[in-house]
């Protein structure tokens, strides 16, 4: 009687496993990153097609001459509803109006624009920073939290005399600020 040997099991051949687990992860990270380049396509394409709807833009040819911009219209006003607006043009080397008068403790929108290249401006120790870029209007709304007198330094380079380029920020107590606001009248601590 003969007897067979028994047929050793045939153990799994670990080079082949282990290429089969190496394209599956290849495949896996392809496929991840195939989707953040459609990703990244989609949203450059729907951005460029469908810009944000804050943007708001000027004509800076005309910038001084009509429209919201215009010297008269430059500085601090209270509207009917009670909001507070600063309005300000920034222009090789200076900010106009030269000195802000805003109130404490009230939320104040700040809208400016720049007439001839990229500028920029903060305000003292607060939170107010914004670029100001030829034919666009920027917008913020932030509050003064104490009166005081800040500076507001250009903080973009924009030539030769922007070291020089700064303007003032006052604050004053809301109840002071109010009894000098008129309706329809800008506010500035520059004597016009």
């Amino acid at each position: 009687m003969s007897s067979a040997a028994p047929v050793p099991a045939r153990e799994p051949d670990s080079h082949a496993i282990a290429i089969a687990s190496e394209r599956r992860w290849a495949w896996v990270v392809l496929a991840i990153m195939a989707l953040l380049v459609a990703m990244m396509v989609f949203t450059g394409l729907h951005w460029a097609a469908m810009p944000p709807s804050r943007v708001e833009t000027v004509d800076v040819k005309t910038l001084h001459l009509k429209g919201e911009f215009v010297e008269s219209n430059l500085g601090t006003s209270v509207g009917a509803d009670g909001k507070v607006t600063v309005r300000l043009v920034a222009q090789q080397y200076s900010f106009e109006p030269q000195c802000i008068v805003v109130p404490a403790g009230m939320p104040v929108t700040f809208r400016g624009t720049s007439t001839d290249t990229i500028h920029g401006f903060v305000v003292g120790t607060t939170n107010a920073n914004t670029m100001l870029i030829p034919a666009f209007v920027s917008t913020f709304t932030t509050t003064f939290a104490k009166p005081g007198e800040h500076l507001m330094p250009c903080h973009e380079y924009c030539g030769t005399g922007h070291e020089a380029m700064w303007a003032r920020v006052q604050v004053l107590p809301a109840a002071e600020f109010m009894a000098k606001a008129k309706p329809g009248e800008r506010l500035s601590c520059v004597a016009r």
